[in-house]
């Protein structure tokens, strides 16, 4: 006898529904997030014969262990589950509880409308471990790096138009020698050339030249107390974002390792003009995984990058809607060599043009391209084969005609 699971699945515990064929229940019970209850939880189900077991999120340790025991799991989307939970009561109730019990419910009845989870190499999660990681120290650097500018644009304007980018390692260095006014009244250009020299500055920019710019700046009129503590503030910010602009500029040096070493980096890296680019061909690389049966079709790999429409249809009315319920990480990924190669690649260029053409704005612009690209993707990515411009059939046309 076969039976189905449903696992909502929470930081502390995980609430499980085990049924059989026929929709008796089997089992309903909760385990703790710990190892022991986690060999617990498997050993229950395999216990129970269960050959399929439902489950909201695609990835995490109790995925892996489940998968590790010969279990077969199928990844549905939070918004797929809210919508089947109506089905079941019409009172609008919700508990972890009964959230296992829909789960299981799908996995019984709708299993083959589901992806079946497989386990991407060890190479794959490592990259796609190391993409995310970078990622979000960059929103951290972000988040910082704004603060800051607000606190220096309240009493030193000047400051923040030194150097093209607030959060560099020379403007950092500037701005920790010199964080306020007062610390930077006697700074003539010899001085400041020393300090450029110093820190090894490799920038155009002569002294005299940023001089002028910081003094050209509107000057605050903050009080003593008031610069002082502002001048406190700006040095705990600069405290805060030095090892972040380093971890970064350290996951970055390993990205481009990884992703050369990844079995699938030439495939994608020559679709980028820049050699030395990594971090969007490595995020592309992480977030399809190696699995090639997840994406059957071209369309389902668009569809999960969000580049293409929802189709809302009711009765005359026909609406072509924003995807929202997508890989975002990918859907940036992809967004990303949309738009770089729409002003170097003649075909990407021509799409990019042609969408315009049609009244798309810049942002469903590059959907249409990205969509395009995702084609020419999914074909060598099922065939493991790089792309090669002149093998590509629709640019070589385009490029016989032109000349």
């Amino acid at each position: 006898m076969r039976a189905f699971a449903g696992v909502d699945w929470a930081a502390e515990k995980a609430d499980v529904c085990v049924q059989a064929p026929d929709g008796g229940v089997l089992a309903e019970r909760a385990f703790a997030m710990s190892e022991a209850g986690i060999v617990e939880l498997a050993e229950a189900l395999i216990s129970h014969g269960v050959s399929r077991v439902a489950i909201e999120r695609p990835d995490g340790v109790l995925v892996e262990r489940l998968l590790a025991a010969g279990l077969t799991v199928l990844a549905i989307h939070p918004n797929q589950v809210k919508a089947a939970r109506p089905r079941f009561t019409a009172a609008g109730g919700k508990s972890d509880r009964f959230d296992a019990f829909v789960l299981c419910e799908l996995a019984r009845t709708d299993s083959h409308r589901f992806r079946v989870l497989a386990v991407d190499g060890d190479d794959t999660k490592a990259l796609r471990a190391l993409t995310r990681a970078r990622e979000e120290l960059v929103d951290a650097r972000t988040a910082l790096c704004n603060q800051l500018r607000e606190q220096l644009l309240a009493f030193w304007p000047g400051a923040t138009i030194v150097f093209a980018d607030l959060n560099s390692p020379i403007a950092l260095a500037f701005l920790e020698r010199y964080p306020s006014p007062p610390d930077a009244h006697g700074l003539g250009p010899k001085r400041l050339q020393a300090f450029l020299d110093r820190h090894a500055y490799c920038g155009r920019q002569r002294p005299e030249v940023m001089l002028t710019r910081l003094r050209a700046a509107p000057t605050g009129h903050a009080g003593e107390l008031e610069i002082d503590a502002r001048r406190a503030t700006v040095l705990g910010l600069i405290a805060a974002l030095r090892p972040i602009v380093a971890q970064i500029r350290q996951l970055t040096s390993q990205i481009h390792g990884a992703v050369r070493a990844h079995p699938d980096g030439q495939i994608f890296l020559p679709l980028f003009r820049d050699h030395k680019t990594a971090i969007c061909p490595a995020t592309l690389i992480a977030e399809l995984g190696d699995q090639r049966a997840r994406y059957p079709t071209a369309a389902a790999m668009i569809a999960d990058a969000g580049h293409s429409p929802v189709a809302v249809e009711s009765g005359k009315r026909k609406v072509a809607c924003f995807r929202r319920a997508c890989d975002k990480r990918l859907r940036n990924a992809v967004a990303t060599l949309a738009d770089s190669t729409r002003h170097w690649h003649p075909w990407a260029h021509q799409i990019y043009t042609h969408a315009r053409a049609r009244g798309h704005n810049h942002q469903r612009a590059i959907r249409t391209l990205g969509a395009a690209w995702l084609r020419v993707l999914w074909r060598c990515w099922h065939n493991h084969t790089p792309y090669n411009p002149t093998r590509h059939g629709a640019l070589t046309r385009q490029l016989a005609r032109a000349g």
